[in-house]
């Protein structure tokens, strides 16, 4: 048997941040080569929510180059941008027409997001986990690495998948792949620098609640002396009444690569004053290769170019095979 197929996708707003990183691509890159990997630019996400017009292609670039800085290797995964390829939106459509309404409107983070815009709350932001599904499914995706948050987006992916199959499918020959998510089980969901009990976000309106995976080393070390703490002495895990204590140990357990045994040992008895200097240092050591790898990746326009062209290629190959399997299964007339 072949390698089992990975599928997942980061959108161009905004720098990547430790969240990103840590809580996925780090995790995409230590697998990789046990899979066959597909990593989009989801950039139709992008516009669920107002967006920078002016910045959406060259955000889309730094995404790509982003990848390939955080480790991702061309010899086990392919790199595309999600509008490149015109199933996703088409799947889309047809997927719509199967999805119940109700369905789509107990997504969470859809009541989260449709509390903050109000009235400016459009349509795609609505059917933003059919456009995921159709994104997953488009590949015959096994897996997809996600954080926590996302999980009940797979969940419904499924769902969508069960009632295709029942409707349009056999037992013997179902029209779509069922997937399974694949969660790390630490890190999945790192929070902010600014409140332990949120998630790191790109969209929180603070700068100091994140940290970017360019930020210089000068900004890492402002942000991380300045993130919130609280005055109890030593440090400690898993204490729901220190959240961004938790948060914080995390991070650095993630960072350095030890164990959390190891970390509760060495940093059980230290101060803040003491703890966020190492955290800092860690930090910068960390990111300050990919960083360098960015630099260079950014500045050669055609290589980018040619990865995500070489991308698209591949991935259009599976997407309207996948495309052309559905429309039969619903019944649609085949182009002559």
């Amino acid at each position: 048997m072949g390698k089992q197929r990975v599928l997942s996708g980061v959108q161009p707003t905004g720098n990547l941040h430790l969240g990103n990183y840590l809580g996925a691509i780090r995790n995409w890159v230590e697998v990789q080569k046990n899979y066959d990997n597909y990593f989009c630019v989801v950039d139709l996400h992008a516009i669920t929510v107002p967006h920078d017009r002016d910045l959406l292609a060259a955000d889309t670039y730094k995404i790509a180059a982003l990848y390939l800085a955080c480790g991702i290797d061309l010899e086990y995964s392919t790199i595309f941008v999600q509008s490149h390829i015109s199933a996703h939106s088409e799947l889309t459509w047809l997927l719509n027409c199967i999805t119940p309404l109700n369905w789509l409107e107990r997504m969470i983070q859809f009541k989260e997001k449709a509390l903050k815009q109000g009235e400016n709350v459009s349509v795609g932001l609505l059917d933003y986990p059919v456009l995921m599904a159709a994104d997953i499914l488009l590949y015959d995706a096994d897996r997809v690495p996600v954080g926590e948050d996302q999980k009940q987006h797979i969940e419904l992916t499924r769902d969508i998948v069960l009632r295709i199959n029942d409707q349009f499918g056999t037992p013997e020959q179902p029209v779509l792949k069922l997937p399974e998510p694949l969660i790390r089980t630490e890190g999945a969901r790192v929070m902010s620098l600014t409140d332990g009990t949120k998630k790191m976000s790109k969209s929180d309106p603070s700068e100091m609640s994140r940290i970017s995976l360019l930020d210089p080393p000068e900004v890492i070390t402002k942000k991380i002396k300045r993130c919130k703490t609280d005055p109890i002495k030593g440090l400690e895990f898993d204490n729901p009444e220190r959240p961004e204590c938790n948060n914080l140990l995390t991070l650095y357990m993630l960072l350095s690569s030890k164990t959390k045994e190891e970390v509760a040992r060495d940093c059980g008895e230290m101060g803040w004053g003491q703890f966020k200097p190492l955290l800092a240092e860690t930090t910068v050591e960390t990111l300050e290769p990919i960083q360098e790898k960015y630099k260079k990746i950014i500045t050669d326009k055609g290589y980018i170019e040619s990865v995500l062209k070489e991308g698209r290629i591949k991935a259009e190959a599976s997407a309207h095979q996948v495309l052309a399997r559905v429309k039969t299964a619903l019944g649609f007339s085949v182009p002559l």
